[in-house]
């Protein structure tokens, strides 16, 4: 007889799920027999999810930094899946390249709105329901952008600061609830994102992208990117019977960043937004 999926049937909503880490996150979640919502505000990245994969699986075209966007994306989602038991915080955006004195207002409150107030908003929509299912989880996506100051990108830096003093507040609030709040910090994930960044930051500074490449991998212990594959089985096993005792916590998957350069290479978005 085989073995039942730890998660089989949990009702999970997955923010930012057209591409990249949210889709890996969101696969997984599939591969685990689990009943899926998930949004982008990426409509043809959506579509071309939902069609190319088999699960119980929906989506809502939504972009997480407007309100009513989320209003309708949870009423869309509980109404399907009846209730919720995980809620995956991925949506983000890195915004702006540049040094402060160079950055307009509008950049910073995009880049805010995405990556923190988005959060805000699809957690105060989701705690209702956690509430009522007796408990569950919330996985933040940050960033270790989140745990070290990176010169050039601090609207993108900033938001995911907050969004670990947003968690480890969370945690305290909802942990009488039964609801465990936790944060992920992914370092450079491999994929197109990061692709074009590298691409962008060696037109930049006049180099190949292979010395970008290799700038990068030298301040990475294990000298190699991570795969959004590595982050998604994080999140299950922090949202499983086996992370049951986990909350209010920040967690780098990035195979250890020693540092930054001098130079302003790791400045760009890390996990390749």
């Amino acid at each position: 007889m085989s073995e039942v999926p730890a998660h089989q049937g949990r009702r999970v909503v997955v923010t930012g799920a057209g591409a990249g880490i949210g889709r890996a996150i969101a696969t997984a979640w599939l591969g685990e027999r689990a009943r899926v919502h998930v949004c982008d505000r990426d409509a043809h990245a959506l579509e071309d999810f939902l069609r190319s994969t088999e699960g119980d699986l929906a989506g809502t075209v939504a972009d997480v930094g407007v309100e009513a966007d989320v209003e309708r994306l949870f009423a869309e989602a509980l109404a399907r899946l009846g209730g919720l038991d995980v809620l995956v915080n991925n949506a983000g955006t890195a915004g702006p390249t540049g040094p402060v004195e160079t950055l307009d207002l509008d950049g910073w409150r995009e880049t805010l709105a995405v990556n923190l107030d988005g959060m805000f908003l699809c957690a105060r929509a989701a705690i209702p329901a956690l509430r009522r299912a007796g408990g569950g989880s919330i996985v933040n996506l940050s960033s270790t952008a989140g745990l070290h100051g990176y010169p050039l990108r601090s609207p993108y830096a900033t938001a995911k600061w907050g969004v670990i003093g947003f968690t480890r507040t969370l945690a305290m609030e909802l942990g009488p609830a039964g609801i465990r709040v936790n944060a992920i910090c992914p370092g450079s994930v491999r994929g197109d994102r990061i692709e074009r960044v590298i691409a962008a930051q060696a037109a930049t500074r006049g180099v190949s992208e292979e010395a970008v490449r290799q700038n990068w991998l030298r301040q990475i212990s294990l000298r190699r990117f991570v795969d959004a594959e590595d982050v998604a089985a994080l999140v299950l096993f922090l949202t499983s019977d086996a992370g049951a005792k986990i909350s209010g916590q920040a967690l780098p998957v990035d195979g250890h960043t020693e540092g930054l350069s001098s130079s302003g290479d790791a400045s760009s978005d890390p996990s390749g937004e």
